[in-house]
């Protein structure tokens, strides 16, 4: 198989939402020696953005993008390790934070913009559920964020963003550290009642937010963390 049809045949697997298929293809690249990089980027990521974009325009719905997503994931258990073993890093587009609010268990949603995330380039840290507001901030300066993302799916967990937003405001941590919201019952209005840096309504938004906000981040001068 040459190179061409290889990332022809990654991108495929992802569409298709065929996990076992892009880890035997991920293996096939590593064992004939690929551009690990080029065969992400022009394979499985490729393979993420057709699905983001059918997604976009209703062709495609949740079942198939957690479909492509265990597809992307399964590769990368692959290729990650390999890449590691070489030395060689991914440009990274950020750090992100991910994790659900405190007293709120669901988490496909935020895994799922999690995925996407690291499809894109982000390195993405995803906390879990049930995540106090303290956890999010120590991950947050241990890890030096540029953004942090926090997920609600019950109406009576949604405080748990406001609490986060207050105490990053409290500790003098914003604007230079983005904090955003998700989640199905959360709304534009609510994301501007407690101030946050924004909202997204589905995985494929939310990356084109965190995109938007990390290249503002780059604008702001000096850091917010203490050395």
């Amino acid at each position: 198989m040459s190179e061409t049809k290889l990332f022809e045949a990654m991108r495929q697997s992802v569409i298709d939402g065929a996990p076992e298929t892009a880890r035997t293809l991920a293996e096939t690249g590593v064992k004939t020696g690929v551009d690990l990089l080029r065969a992400i980027h022009d394979g499985y990521v490729s393979g993420m953005s057709c699905v983001g974009e059918q997604f976009g325009q209703r062709r495609m719905f949740l079942p198939d993008m957690v479909a492509a997503a265990e597809a992307m994931k399964a590769a990368m258990g692959v290729l990650e390790p390999e890449l590691n073993r070489l030395g060689t890093e991914r440009p990274s587009s950020g750090t992100i934070v991910l994790g659900t609010a405190k007293g709120d268990i669901h988490e496909i949603g935020k895994t799922l913009v999690g995925t996407l995330l690291g499809a894109n380039g982000f390195r993405v840290h995803d906390l879990g559920v049930d995540v106090p507001v303290e956890k999010f901030a120590a991950a947050a300066h241990e890890l030096r964020a540029d953004v942090v993302g926090v997920s609600a799916l019950l109406t009576t967990t949604m405080n748990g963003q406001k609490k986060v937003i207050e105490f990053f405001d409290r500790e003098g941590l914003r604007p230079k550290i983005k904090v955003i919201i998700g989640g199905a019952p959360v709304t534009r209005q609510w994301a501007e009642e407690i101030r946050s840096d924004g909202f997204a309504k589905d995985a494929v938004s939310a990356v084109a937010l965190v995109r938007r906000l990390t290249q503002e981040k780059g604008d702001v001068a000096g850091s917010p963390w203490p050395d």
